[in-house]
């Protein structure tokens, strides 16, 4: 039977928050099978994973840095924070594997998927779960990857790894050490089952249209290029798409037109997405946050797109994006309660650019989730990158909330 249990502290040393999670660590004993670890990226991450490993050797490792903080069920801590979720399950099977993306970052995840299987002895099993933090920029690669073994038969979940201003200062945690530009992956096979949920908190405000153009992107130093998907909307409905959007959005990134640059702080309320289709009547969208201005009136986004797509306008509000971070977590705990089981606990990831939308009512999302999954141990962390499972499909999508709650 799956228990769960979080440490975290916070303290602008390095040496000073390890000495505080020790402290809690041996004041409280406890057994770990598997260890998530979020942390502000100007902590030493070295030091840090030297801590964890030799305190929970037994236990696999996975995790990284945060942008701004994180969440633990004992509220928000500032970007000065480290917290940790300890799984304790002897009956369960939790493996993990990390490497460098390198060229191929497909082929990368189809390895490391491996690894983790046969690192907790479970090859040619398909876990309930399959979690992942990533350094930012090739999440679709890493689903790909990772679908040509498991197809959508299992959820994918997790985040892309972040920093606090989009300078690259990230990093990914695993049981050899921290990784710059890395892939982390872990597989659950709990003794108890899971629930999940992935949404946004955004809703469609009426304009849309048909993606056009997209620029080439290229694949990895192989020179390969196509022109049918990527990050960079050159046109929508044959217009520059920054044009088209900046029209949606009454004029929000008029002043910035002109020389372009980045428009990412204030395209937070004000995504596209694409519809992901109906579940149960109810329309769900994958959520794409503008990035920057580019030349000719492109659009840059976090968010891989195909021309032919359709692509709406959306609206989000501070409220809204608190109270369903207690929906999704509510949504992944009855999934485990319909099992006959009860909540044991929860893993949230939580965008990076919700974050900076809710601002100070950050304070609140605690709350939120703590109503949603009931008075249990949860850890979140606030990503650059969200992955999850929307209906019936593993997707990579912004500024959404995911919850992986698990039961006892």
């Amino acid at each position: 039977m799956p228990r769960l249990k979080t440490f975290s502290a916070c303290a602008v040393s390095t040496v000073e928050v390890v000495e505080h999670l020790d402290s809690s660590r041996q004041s409280d004993p406890c057994q770990a099978s598997i260890v998530f670890m979020f942390y502000g990226c100007e902590h030493d991450e070295q030091a840090l994973y030297d801590w964890a490993s030799s305190s929970f050797p037994d236990a696999a490792l996975i995790g990284g840095s945060s942008s701004g903080g994180l969440i633990t069920d004992k509220g928000y801590l500032d970007q000065h924070g480290v917290g940790l979720l300890l799984v304790d399950d002897a009956d369960g099977d939790y493996g993990v594997a990390a490497g460098p993306l390198g060229d191929d970052a497909a082929q990368t995840a189809e390895n490391l998927l491996q690894q983790a299987l046969d690192n907790c002895g479970c090859n040619g099993q398909l876990p309930e779960l399959i979690w992942v933090y990533q350094a930012p920029g090739r999440e679709e690669d890493v689903i790909c990857g990772l679908r040509r073994i498991v197809g959508d038969n299992c959820p994918i979940v997790g985040g892309s790894s972040a920093d606090n201003d989009v300078s690259g200062q990230w990093s990914q945690l695993g049981p050899d050490g921290p990784l710059a530009e890395g892939l982390v992956l872990a597989v659950l096979f709990p003794s108890s089952p899971l629930g999940c949920a992935f949404q946004g908190g955004y809703e469609p405000v009426g304009p849309n249209g048909i993606v056009t153009g997209i620029g080439y992107q290229p694949a990895g130093d192989s020179g390969v290029v196509t022109g049918s998907s990527g990050r960079e909307i050159l046109s929508i409905d044959d217009k520059p798409a920054a044009e088209v959007y900046n029209q949606w959005v009454d004029d929000l990134i008029g002043p910035r037109m002109r020389d372009g640059g980045s428009i990412l702080a204030d395209t937070t309320m004000f995504p596209l997405a694409t519809d992901a289709g109906k579940l149960d009547g109810v329309s769900h969208y994958l959520l794409i946050h503008p990035e920057s201005i580019g030349k000719e009136g492109s659009l840059r986004t976090f968010c891989n797109l195909e021309v032919g797509a359709r692509v709406y306008a959306m609206k989000g509000e501070t409220q809204r994006l608190v109270k369903r971070a207690g929906r999704v977590a509510e949504q992944a705990g009855k999934s485990v309660e319909a099992s006959g089981k009860t909540v044991a606990g929860g893993l949230v990831v939580y965008c990076g650019g919700c974050k900076i939308a809710v601002n100070e009512d950050i304070h609140k999302v605690p709350e939120a989730v703590a109503a949603g999954l009931g008075d249990v141990p949860f850890i979140a962390c606030f990503t650059f990158g969200e992955q999850g499972r929307l209906i019936d499909r593993n997707v990579h999508g912004n500024l959404m909330i995911s919850t992986v709650a698990f039961g006892e």
